[in-house]
């Protein structure tokens, strides 16, 4: 535990959102200064308070949100920022349960008064909602948590959200959350790391969600042996070498002799199988190594046998850490008493494309299968004869399960796909950006975004955050939302209201919409109106008198401001709010504007001419090895006048 919160040179410059010179210039002109009170000579620290007072005093720190503050002091004040936002929140649940504790920890005195502060404002169960926001952020030394929308698949193949729902590795609690999203009444956990632990049950205490989450090893030490449940999830640690094949021997939940020191993962699904309820589902995300390697054939031959393993998907890569890593999606059933067991399989290969745009496809898959009324989607999903699998290999991959594509299938896509690309192509040259250099270089006033909303030119909405209260009630098909990934990609609303959207906010043509959190700072305009702005959103709305929508959008997305935005955190998150805009006419602004939304489309055709592409290439290259379809002739290149044959 650090005595006093410190901050780098580097993090000084993020704070006032200078570049890293400006901050060893104030330390050479200002004798006012803060003087380093630790780390070294090459990268010092200095005491976070003081810098803070320093900052102000000049005129440099933009004014920051409670929440804003209050994490970044908290994140300095604790080794973890886990075990940081733990100690609050246990703080937070005594409030809400009447009790106005002080501290116990005299670190954290100085964060009382914002804390008061953003609690009198939103309430324990929100203020912790904010500081939960800003922990699961990612970025450097962030605990990895799987993310909601894998969080969300996960669940949804489980079924219809109902009763009781266990997660034995359960990390800071995501799938917990998730699944009472989604309807499950309990939610019980057991997690390894202490202070993740601690914050996964604080979440569900505070929401007076039924369960409890234990701290221990749920494979060495279970703490719920015996108990079954109505569905489990589970994110497991992948490819552990210590984890009790030797004193655990033959246990009872291995369901043949033992479980090979090699195969830690399978471990862990018979752990979950043991847990499950007569007929009820679970789902684990596993590493795509378990679903061939020959040590774990005995143990993969025996589930399908049993009818436990219903069904393996393969993600795209960037699923979930490792990103690298494209992963499986395993779905257990644990087989009704004297049920003769299913005679196949469902093997679903979408690891291609974007999970958002998967997912709906697993689940519709999933769900066709379970129901038994077929899947009919070559290539993608495949229901295989279980007799088939128990080969001497046992490999569940599911694309090398797949059904070869018909040749005609495959010349028709493939023309089609080579159709399009070239469409896109033909108009990539009069999409393309036409600028001429100003003779003088850059020049002009900027104003904040903050600025111009205090002075009416626009005015900002958002970010919305999720409702804080009855997401089990949360409902299903309602109207479209503009989530995150699609503003990322430049895509229309795909999102649909499930009740749990802490605002309605209907989106308008000409709105400016900007993720909160992202790779880099992106601004898109609003064609369409009736959508409703998603979580993590921030919408800006433009006064038509005084600001043009495309040139607010274009003068947004710039380096400059992705570095003046960012949060102290990194630069993963913004706050649009310091984001700065040129000071033009309202003629200058549409001129401007016009050229930036020709820069848009030409952004989007390349991003198509690249999918395309890429399709295009694998689709000609599965065709020509299958003998799907046949080279034609090159055409000639003519022979440039002047030029020769020899090399």
């Amino acid at each position: 535990m650090q005595e006093t919160p410190t901050i780098t040179a580097a993090e000084i410059a993020r704070l006032a959102g200078v570049g890293r010179a400006a901050v060893s210039n104030w330390r050479k002109r200002h004798a006012d200064f803060p003087h380093p009170i630790g780390g070294t000579p090459a990268s010092p620290e200095f005491d976070l308070i003081q810098v803070e007072q320093w900052l102000r005093a000049q005129g440099k720190l933009p004014e920051l949100a409670t929440a804003d503050r209050l994490w970044r002091r908290l994140a300095a004040t604790k080794d973890s920022s886990a075990a940081g936002l733990a100690a609050v929140g246990a703080l937070l649940l005594a409030r809400q349960r009447g009790r106005r504790t002080r501290p116990e920890d005299p670190h954290l005195a100085p964060l009382v008064p914002d804390l008061d502060t953003l609690t009198d404002e939103l309430g324990p169960q929100g203020a912790f909602d904010e500081l939960w926001q800003r922990f699961s952020a990612p970025g450097p030394g962030r605990a990895f948590a799987t993310p909601d929308a894998l969080a969300d698949l996960m669940i949804g193949l489980t079924g219809p959200g109902d009763g009781s729902v266990l997660d034995p590795a359960a990390g800071s609690g995501a799938l917990l959350r998730a699944a009472v999203r989604a309807g499950y009444t309990s939610a019980y956990g057991q997690e390894l790391d202490d202070d993740l632990g601690r914050l996964a049950g604080l979440w569900l205490a505070l929401r007076e969600v039924p369960g409890e989450v234990h701290v221990g090893d749920s494979i060495r030490a279970d703490r719920f042996a015996g108990e079954t449940f109505d569905a489990v999830v589970c994110h497991p640690p992948f490819g552990a070498t210590n984890w009790g094949d030797d004193e655990l021997g033959t246990d009872p939940r291995w369901i043949v002799a033992s479980t090979p020191r090699t195969e830690p993962e399978l471990a862990w699904v018979q752990h979950v199988l043991a847990h499950l309820r007569p007929e009820a589902t679970a789902v684990l995300l596993m590493p795509p190594t378990v679903a061939s390697r020959r040590a774990g054939r005995r143990i993969r031959a025996e589930l399908l046998r049993r009818g436990a393993l219903r069904a393996v998907v393969a993600l795209a890569a960037g699923a979930a850490p490792p990103h690298g890593v494209p992963l499986h999606l395993w779905v257990l059933r644990r087989p009704a008493p004297d049920a003769p067991p299913p005679v196949r399989a469902l093997l679903v290969d979408a690891a291609s494309g974007d999970l958002a745009e998967t997912a709906p496809r697993i689940l519709a898959a999933w769900r066709a299968f379970d129901a038994d009324t077929g899947i009919g989607e070559t290539g993608f999903a495949h229901a295989v004869p279980v007799i088939e699998l128990l080969d001497e290999e046992v490999d569940l991959t599911p694309a090398r399960r797949q059904p070869a594509a018909s040749g005609v299938d495959t010349g028709a896509h493939l023309v089609r796909t080579r159709e399009r690309l070239a469409a896109v192509v033909g108009d990539l040259a009069a999409l393309m950006p036409q600028v001429t250099p100003t003779p003088d270089g850059p020049d002009g006033e900027f104003l904040t975004v903050g600025e111009l909303a205090r002075s009416g030119a626009l005015h900002l909405l958002g970010p919305v955050r999720a409702a804080s209260t009855d997401e089990s009630e949360a409902a299903s098909g309602g109207p479209q939302v503009l989530t995150v990934q699609d503003v990322i990609n430049g895509e229309g609303p795909s999102g649909r209201d499930d009740g749990r959207l802490g605002q309605e906010i209907p989106l308008a043509v000409g709105d400016v919409v900007v993720p909160m959190v992202a790779r880099s700072l992106t601004a898109r305009v609003v064609s369409v109106d009736g959508a409703l702005l998603g979580r993590n959103l921030y919408l800006l709305r433009p006064n038509p008198a005084a600001l043009d929508p495309w040139f607010l959008a274009g003068q947004l997305r710039t380096s400059t401001n992705e570095k003046q935005a960012s949060s102290l955190s990194g630069t993963l998150r913004f706050d649009i709010r310091r984001a700065q805009v040129r000071r033009l006419s309202l003629d200058e602004q549409r001129a401007h504007g016009e050229a930036f939304r020709r820069l848009d489309a030409f952004e989007s055709a390349i991003r198509q001419t690249a999918k395309l592409g890429a399709e295009l290439v694998q689709l000609t290259a599965d065709g020509l090895a299958r003998g799907a379809v046949l080279p034609s002739p090159a055409p000639l290149t003519p022979r440039r006048e002047g030029s020769s044959t020899r090399s």
